[in-house]
Protein backbone atom coordinates (compact mmCIF):
# COMPACT_ATOMS: atom_id res chain seq x y z
CA UNK A 1 0.00 0.00 0.00
CA UNK A 2 1.62 3.84 -1.15
CA UNK A 3 2.78 5.47 2.21
CA UNK A 4 0.18 8.43 2.05
CA UNK A 5 -2.93 6.19 2.13
CA UNK A 6 -3.16 5.81 5.66
CA UNK A 7 -1.95 9.63 6.20
CA UNK A 8 -5.20 10.67 4.04
CA UNK A 9 -7.27 8.82 6.43
CA UNK A 10 -5.49 10.12 9.26
CA UNK A 11 -7.13 13.58 9.57
CA UNK A 12 -10.69 11.25 9.99
CA UNK A 13 -10.04 8.44 11.85
CA UNK A 14 -7.75 7.98 15.43
CA UNK A 15 -3.93 7.15 14.34
CA UNK A 16 -5.14 3.21 15.24
CA UNK A 17 -7.48 2.97 12.86
CA UNK A 18 -5.30 4.28 10.70
CA UNK A 19 -2.28 1.55 11.66
CA UNK A 20 -5.20 -1.57 11.26
CA UNK A 21 -6.24 0.12 7.77
CA UNK A 22 -2.27 0.03 6.42
CA UNK A 23 -2.37 -3.39 8.48
CA UNK A 24 -5.02 -4.87 6.40
CA UNK A 25 -3.75 -3.51 2.94
CA UNK A 26 -6.67 -2.66 1.57
CA UNK A 27 -7.38 -3.56 -2.39
CA UNK A 28 -9.37 -1.18 -5.06
CA UNK A 29 -10.96 -4.98 -5.93
CA UNK A 30 -11.76 -5.75 -2.44
CA UNK A 31 -15.29 -6.29 -1.28
CA UNK A 32 -14.91 -5.82 2.33
CA UNK A 33 -16.90 -7.16 5.37
CA UNK A 34 -16.44 -5.70 8.53
CA UNK A 35 -18.26 -7.47 11.59
CA UNK A 36 -18.16 -5.11 14.96
CA UNK A 37 -20.26 -4.56 18.42
CA UNK A 38 -22.04 -1.80 17.24
CA UNK A 39 -20.95 1.00 14.78
CA UNK A 40 -17.63 1.27 14.57
CA UNK A 41 -14.52 3.12 12.44
CA UNK A 42 -13.35 0.90 10.19
CA UNK A 43 -16.01 0.73 7.73
CA UNK A 44 -15.44 4.35 6.51
CA UNK A 45 -11.99 4.36 6.63
CA UNK A 46 -11.88 1.13 4.59
CA UNK A 47 -14.81 2.56 2.16
CA UNK A 48 -12.67 4.47 -0.04
CA UNK A 49 -9.83 2.26 -0.50
CA UNK A 50 -12.26 -0.69 -1.25
CA UNK A 51 -14.63 -1.34 -4.40
CA UNK A 52 -17.21 -2.16 -1.48
CA UNK A 53 -17.71 -2.61 2.23
CA UNK A 54 -20.24 -3.99 4.30
CA UNK A 55 -20.71 -3.24 7.95
CA UNK A 56 -22.56 -5.57 9.91
CA UNK A 57 -23.42 -4.97 13.50
CA UNK A 58 -23.80 -8.03 15.15
CA UNK A 59 -24.27 -6.59 18.85
CA UNK A 60 -26.71 -8.91 20.54
CA UNK A 61 -29.41 -7.25 22.73
CA UNK A 62 -28.08 -5.04 25.72
CA UNK A 63 -29.02 -5.90 29.22
CA UNK A 64 -31.06 -2.81 30.84
CA UNK A 65 -28.19 -0.15 31.97
CA UNK A 66 -25.63 -0.92 28.87
CA UNK A 67 -23.92 1.86 27.29
CA UNK A 68 -25.66 2.21 23.78
CA UNK A 69 -23.46 -0.19 22.17
CA UNK A 70 -21.49 -1.68 25.06
CA UNK A 71 -18.08 -0.75 23.47
CA UNK A 72 -15.60 1.92 24.20
CA UNK A 73 -16.01 4.45 20.52
CA UNK A 74 -12.49 4.80 18.85
CA UNK A 75 -10.90 7.83 20.30
CA UNK A 76 -7.64 10.12 19.79
CA UNK A 77 -6.18 9.69 23.58
CA UNK A 78 -5.54 12.80 24.49
CA UNK A 79 -6.03 14.93 27.27
CA UNK A 80 -8.43 17.20 25.48
CA UNK A 81 -11.79 16.68 24.13
CA UNK A 82 -12.35 13.23 22.75
CA UNK A 83 -12.36 13.29 18.94
CA UNK A 84 -14.58 10.70 17.48
CA UNK A 85 -14.33 9.61 13.83
CA UNK A 86 -18.19 10.45 11.43
CA UNK A 87 -19.63 7.10 10.84
CA UNK A 88 -21.24 7.13 7.38
CA UNK A 89 -21.32 3.91 6.62
CA UNK A 90 -25.05 2.23 6.56
CA UNK A 91 -24.93 -0.87 8.93
CA UNK A 92 -27.00 -4.05 9.00
CA UNK A 93 -28.03 -5.81 11.81
CA UNK A 94 -27.57 -9.75 11.65
CA UNK A 95 -26.21 -12.34 13.96
CA UNK A 96 -22.33 -12.65 13.48
CA UNK A 97 -22.64 -16.75 14.55
CA UNK A 98 -25.00 -17.01 11.31
CA UNK A 99 -24.46 -13.98 9.02
CA UNK A 100 -27.08 -14.02 5.81
CA UNK A 101 -23.95 -13.97 3.41
CA UNK A 102 -23.38 -16.98 1.00
CA UNK A 103 -20.07 -18.43 1.24
CA UNK A 104 -17.29 -16.74 -0.22
CA UNK A 105 -19.21 -13.56 -0.80
CA UNK A 106 -15.77 -11.18 0.40
CA UNK A 107 -12.37 -11.24 -0.19
CA UNK A 108 -11.67 -8.93 2.72
CA UNK A 109 -13.42 -9.64 6.45
CA UNK A 110 -12.70 -7.90 9.25
CA UNK A 111 -13.41 -7.11 12.53
CA UNK A 112 -12.17 -4.63 15.58
CA UNK A 113 -12.30 -5.27 19.22
CA UNK A 114 -15.33 -7.44 18.76
CA UNK A 115 -15.17 -11.20 19.36
CA UNK A 116 -15.99 -11.82 22.84
CA UNK A 117 -19.19 -9.08 22.83
CA UNK A 118 -20.14 -11.37 19.37
CA UNK A 119 -20.92 -14.40 20.41
CA UNK A 120 -18.57 -17.94 20.70
CA UNK A 121 -15.58 -16.50 19.03
CA UNK A 122 -14.78 -19.69 17.53
CA UNK A 123 -18.18 -19.72 15.91
CA UNK A 124 -17.37 -16.05 14.70
CA UNK A 125 -13.95 -16.71 13.20
CA UNK A 126 -15.81 -20.15 11.32
CA UNK A 127 -18.36 -17.50 9.85
CA UNK A 128 -15.81 -15.04 8.89
CA UNK A 129 -13.81 -17.75 7.01
CA UNK A 130 -17.05 -18.96 5.24
CA UNK A 131 -18.12 -15.78 3.68
CA UNK A 132 -14.40 -14.95 2.84
CA UNK A 133 -13.31 -16.17 -0.64
CA UNK A 134 -10.43 -18.81 -0.95
CA UNK A 135 -7.71 -16.60 -1.28
CA UNK A 136 -9.13 -13.85 0.36
CA UNK A 137 -8.08 -12.54 3.98
CA UNK A 138 -9.45 -12.57 7.48
CA UNK A 139 -8.15 -9.33 9.61
CA UNK A 140 -8.97 -8.84 13.19
CA UNK A 141 -7.56 -6.68 16.12
CA UNK A 142 -8.13 -7.68 19.45
CA UNK A 143 -6.61 -6.90 23.58
CA UNK A 144 -4.53 -9.78 24.01
CA UNK A 145 -3.37 -10.62 27.83
CA UNK A 146 -0.23 -9.08 28.70
CA UNK A 147 1.97 -11.98 28.94
CA UNK A 148 3.05 -13.64 32.04
CA UNK A 149 -0.47 -12.36 33.54
CA UNK A 150 -3.74 -14.36 33.73
CA UNK A 151 -6.11 -14.21 36.50
CA UNK A 152 -5.68 -10.62 37.86
CA UNK A 153 -5.85 -9.43 34.52
CA UNK A 154 -9.22 -10.77 33.63
CA UNK A 155 -10.11 -9.38 37.39
CA UNK A 156 -10.05 -6.08 36.39
CA UNK A 157 -11.95 -7.11 33.05
CA UNK A 158 -14.73 -8.48 34.94
CA UNK A 159 -14.96 -5.37 37.07
CA UNK A 160 -15.59 -3.46 34.25
CA UNK A 161 -17.92 -6.36 32.71
CA UNK A 162 -19.05 -8.81 34.85
CA UNK A 163 -19.92 -10.74 31.83
CA UNK A 164 -16.43 -10.50 30.12
CA UNK A 165 -15.10 -13.79 29.14
CA UNK A 166 -11.59 -13.21 29.52
CA UNK A 167 -8.80 -11.77 27.42
CA UNK A 168 -7.14 -14.33 25.00
CA UNK A 169 -3.90 -14.85 24.59
CA UNK A 170 -2.23 -14.40 21.41
CA UNK A 171 -1.68 -17.75 20.96
CA UNK A 172 -5.36 -18.67 21.05
CA UNK A 173 -6.22 -15.95 19.11
CA UNK A 174 -3.64 -17.68 16.38
CA UNK A 175 -5.63 -21.46 17.65
CA UNK A 176 -8.94 -20.07 16.66
CA UNK A 177 -8.26 -18.98 13.38
CA UNK A 178 -6.29 -22.12 12.26
CA UNK A 179 -9.33 -24.10 13.60
CA UNK A 180 -11.53 -21.67 11.55
CA UNK A 181 -9.26 -22.84 8.06
CA UNK A 182 -7.37 -19.88 8.09
CA UNK A 183 -3.73 -19.66 7.95
CA UNK A 184 -2.05 -16.98 9.81
CA UNK A 185 0.42 -14.95 7.41
CA UNK A 186 0.68 -11.51 9.64
CA UNK A 187 1.00 -10.86 13.14
CA UNK A 188 1.61 -7.21 14.98
CA UNK A 189 1.35 -6.94 19.00
CA UNK A 190 2.07 -3.45 20.33
CA UNK A 191 0.94 -1.88 24.11
CA UNK A 192 -0.95 0.94 23.66
CA UNK A 193 -1.35 3.73 26.89
CA UNK A 194 -4.75 4.94 26.86
CA UNK A 195 -6.70 7.11 29.78
CA UNK A 196 -8.64 5.31 32.51
CA UNK A 197 -11.85 7.11 32.52
CA UNK A 198 -12.95 6.89 28.32
CA UNK A 199 -12.81 3.03 28.89
CA UNK A 200 -14.70 3.03 32.00
CA UNK A 201 -17.67 5.47 30.78
CA UNK A 202 -18.25 2.77 28.10
CA UNK A 203 -18.65 0.27 30.80
CA UNK A 204 -21.62 -1.94 30.77
CA UNK A 205 -21.45 -2.18 34.44
CA UNK A 206 -20.83 1.06 36.04
CA UNK A 207 -21.37 -0.44 39.40
CA UNK A 208 -17.94 -2.28 38.89
CA UNK A 209 -16.01 0.97 38.01
CA UNK A 210 -15.04 2.36 41.15
CA UNK A 211 -13.15 -1.04 42.32
CA UNK A 212 -11.46 -1.01 39.05
CA UNK A 213 -9.99 2.56 39.74
CA UNK A 214 -9.25 1.38 43.60
CA UNK A 215 -7.64 -1.92 42.09
CA UNK A 216 -5.01 0.20 39.65
CA UNK A 217 -4.37 2.42 42.26
CA UNK A 218 -3.85 -0.42 44.76
CA UNK A 219 -1.17 -1.32 42.33
CA UNK A 220 0.39 1.80 41.96
CA UNK A 221 1.21 1.63 45.73
CA UNK A 222 2.35 -1.87 45.39
CA UNK A 223 -0.56 -4.33 44.96
CA UNK A 224 -1.10 -6.91 43.22
CA UNK A 225 0.12 -6.56 39.73
CA UNK A 226 -2.52 -6.74 36.58
CA UNK A 227 -0.17 -5.98 33.72
CA UNK A 228 -1.83 -2.58 32.99
CA UNK A 229 1.11 -0.77 34.63
CA UNK A 230 -1.49 1.99 35.57
CA UNK A 231 0.16 5.55 36.05
CA UNK A 232 -0.88 9.08 37.34
CA UNK A 233 -0.82 11.72 34.60
CA UNK A 234 -1.70 15.55 35.27
CA UNK A 235 -3.49 14.26 37.63
CA UNK A 236 -5.43 11.33 35.69
CA UNK A 237 -5.00 7.85 35.92
CA UNK A 238 -3.55 6.17 33.07
CA UNK A 239 -2.74 2.33 32.21
CA UNK A 240 -1.73 -0.18 29.58
CA UNK A 241 -3.43 -2.54 26.88
CA UNK A 242 -1.41 -5.29 25.19
CA UNK A 243 -3.29 -5.15 21.44
CA UNK A 244 -2.41 -7.66 18.56
CA UNK A 245 -3.15 -7.35 14.70
CA UNK A 246 -3.65 -10.85 13.01
CA UNK A 247 -4.12 -11.07 9.12
CA UNK A 248 -5.02 -14.84 7.85
CA UNK A 249 -5.59 -16.24 4.66
CA UNK A 250 -8.69 -18.54 3.78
Amino acid sequence: MPPTTANRRRTVVSPHVARLVDFAEPSPADDCLDLSCGPGPLPDALGPLVRHVTAVDGTPLSPPGAGPDGRTPTVLFGRSRLHVGALDTPTVRARATALPYRSAAFTLVTSRFSLSGLGDPAQVLREMARVCRPGGRLVIAEVVRPSGYGREHDRLERLRDPAHPGTPTLARLVELLSEAGARVRGIERFNVERPLEPWLAAAPDQNGVERVRHALVDEIEGGPRSGARPRVISGELWFTQTWAHLTARV
